[in-house]
């Protein structure tokens, strides 16, 4: 009986850990850094080109006739796309989980010996 109990629970931890595995493979897919930069670069370059496009006669006179907040929008808007391009791309890859590895490495250890 206790047997049985042991197997079950070794089965349920097992379970888990599958579980919280897939869950971080998730997360660290969702909080990649590359799209929190890009996403911000992008909401922050939208509203900084439209602040450009809509400059008034003075803001423009103030900085010389170039329209900074036009420039520095496009140019923030193409680095927060370059980022999330970067994303899409080249999507990272979670790590193998601890089947996986075991079972290479089984795989691995039976090509060695075969080769000699």
């Amino acid at each position: 009986m206790s047997d049985m109990s042991n197997k079950s629970a070794a089965q349920q931890a097992a379970r888990d850990v599958e579980e919280l595995e897939q869950r971080s493979q998730t997360a660290a897919r969702l909080f990649d850094v590359r799209r929190i930069i890009g996403g911000l670069f992008v909401v922050y370059g939208v509203i900084v080109t439209i602040a450009g496009i809509f400059a008034s006669d003075e803001d423009l006179k103030k900085a010389q006739d170039i329209n900074i907040n036009l420039w520095t929008g496009i140019g923030m808007l193409i680095l927060g796309l370059a980022f999330l391009l970067w994303l899409r791309l080249s999507p990272t890859i979670p790590p193998p989980s601890a089947e996986q590895g075991d079972r290479e490495g089984e795989a691995g250890e039976a090509g060695e010996g075969s080769g000699k």
